[in-house]
């Protein structure tokens, strides 16, 4: 349920973002309010979903699918040009959001410095 919520959150940083630019500096209401209600709940369900899923990883796919969904918004709409560039980066950028969300983290839970040391092996803990 946390990637499910992860990825409800990051189509919400593509709408405030989208939002923000639509008013204007803040001057036509009804972006506005859709940019602060927007991100409010991007942010609150961020917020929940750092309690199950690493924040480095939850952040980086958050950040990464919601810069994807903004851009590919406005291609969509016609505010940004298509080019086989900006494809290929987005592709790269939706190829990684994937690998991170394929990946097995592993807690690592370590008591002091020389617990650290001595777990990597290094000579400062013998």
């Amino acid at each position: 349920m946390p990637w499910i919520i992860l990825f409800a959150s990051a189509v919400l940083e593509a709408v405030w973002a989208t939002a923000l630019g639509a008013s204007e500096g803040f001057t036509r209401p009804l972006p506005t309010v859709v940019f602060g209600v927007a991100l409010v709940l991007s942010m609150v369900s961020l917020a929940y979903v750092a309690k199950h899923i690493p924040i480095s990883t939850a952040y980086a796919v958050w950040a990464g699918t919601g810069a994807a969904l903004t851009v590919a918004y406005a291609m969509l709409t016609g505010e940004e040009a298509v080019t086989v560039l900006r494809v290929l980066f987005l592709i790269g950028i939706v190829g990684s959001v994937v690998g991170l969300k394929l990946l097995k983290s592993k807690p690592v839970v370590v008591g002091n410095r020389a617990d650290a040391a001595d777990a990597a092996g290094s000579p400062a803990a013998r």
